[in-house]
């Protein structure tokens, strides 16, 4: 009987696994996780979870039952030690598992600080997996003195959770502006004055020097000579996907696993989708990290292992929640040589990103409306002048018509 394993137990494999039961595959389907846990979402783990208002049932993205009764085996705490791409084999532990195809959803892995500037203190947290989070959760104490370091969206929405849980949050970016690699300068105002309105110190162009503490961390020196006194520190300095299983084995890497079209890599009978994926896209390549990606590119390999002949076409949109704020992004603003604000009422705006006269990207701040609209032109190759665009009387569904 064929054998399909998928190693990595989240999105983008438990999304594999579904559509391939759902598509009506019926050989033998395995999935490995390192985790205790059942596949599980992540956004919420930082927000929702953290702040107590999710429980850990309410995270899974299927219950456990959901495996058994699609008769997919699921390996759970399970790390697999080495992919043999001739033998078809995997080696967990002391077994192995023959396969005839094989899915890599590796995901990512948390960017850390060096151990020589602190970065193995007790205390110094990163955010990614549930032990990550329940491993911080008790520092979340009214008063703590919490420093975060990076000022991403992981980061944005750590001080966002502390902040409303009334820790005193300073936050540092060594560029000269939060979120200055992912957006405008006008979405990094808003985000700056929204946490700042909620008693975030942030302090941007400045770096981390060092980490203060014996056994575990105390306080932090900055690279503007301050020092801060600190309760415990996360760090939000990026991912990077995780590709050593693959690059053991003699897969290609182009940053992450290279994958064709169709989500093959370069060995014979072996997949990839996720974060930990680079792709073919509008005549270049790009790795994305996102939870809708996960989904999609993952269930047109399942497709794929079926036989479909399928091609993955990325329609890239993300999210953050922070506060009260839900900011929506569809597109890729990569090349925009300008930003067109739209405002309509004093809570909600949105930043739609041009290179030239070609629409790019949107980012909506609190406007669902603007972001559905944006993300069905972008995906449809519309590019409506920014001048309407710009003009709150404009009425944005009459521009999908044009």
């Amino acid at each position: 009987m064929a054998h399909v394993v998928v190693i990595g137990a989240g999105q983008a494999g438990s999304s594999c696994v579904a559509k391939l039961r759902n598509g009506g595959y019926d050989g033998k389907v395995t999935l490995i996780g390192a985790e205790p846990v059942p596949p599980y979402q992540r956004p919420p783990l930082s927000k929702a979870y953290l702040m107590g208002d999710m429980t850990l049932e309410r995270l899974f993205l299927r219950p456990e039952s959901f495996y058994d009764e699609l008769d997919i085996q699921l390996r759970l705490n399970a790390r697999v030690d080495a992919i043999d791409a001739q033998a078809r084999t995997v080696a967990i532990g002391g077994d192995v598992l023959g396969y005839d195809d094989l899915v890599l959803t590796t995901g990512s892995e948390p960017n850390r600080l060096p151990t020589t500037i602190g970065g193995a203190l007790d205390g110094v947290h990163v955010v990614r997996d549930l032990a990550d989070v329940d491993g911080m959760a008790p520092r979340f104490v009214k008063g703590a003195k919490v420093l975060i370091v990076g000022g991403g969206y992981i980061g944005l929405e750590a001080a966002s959770v502390a902040a409303k849980l009334g820790l005193q949050v300073t936050l540092v970016e060594m560029s000269d502006r939060i979120l200055q690699r992912v957006a405008a300068t006008e979405t990094s105002d808003f985000f700056r004055a929204l946490h700042k309105g909620h008693g975030v110190d942030i302090r941007e162009g400045v770096g981390l020097e060092t980490l203060l503490g014996d056994g575990a961390v105390s306080g932090a020196r900055l690279s503007d000579g301050s020092e801060l006194d600190v309760d415990f520190v996360i760090v939000g300095v990026g991912i990077r996907p995780a590709t050593g299983l693959a690059e053991a084995a003699g897969v290609v890497l182009e940053n992450g696993i290279k994958v064709d079209a169709q989500g093959r890599t370069s060995l014979s009978g072996i997949w990839a989708a996720g974060d930990c994926s680079s792709f073919p896209y509008r005549g270049g390549r790009i790795r994305l990290e996102s939870v809708p990606n996960a989904i999609d590119q993952a269930e047109v390999v399942a497709e794929n292992i079926m036989g479909a002949g399928k091609e993955y076409v990325a329609k890239p949109w993300f999210w953050s929640d922070q506060y009260d704020v839900k900011l929506q992004i569809a597109g890729l603003n990569t090349g925009y040589d300008r930003v067109v604000t739209r405002r309509t009422d004093a809570d909600s705006v949105a930043f739609w990103y041009y290179r030239g006269d070609e629409l790019l990207a949107v980012d909506a701040m609190n406007d669902p409306r603007g972001f559905m609209v944006g993300k069905r032109l972008i995906e449809s190759g519309k590019s409506p002048a920014a001048e309407l665009i710009a003009d709150p009387a404009t009425e944005l569904k009459a521009l999908l018509k044009a």
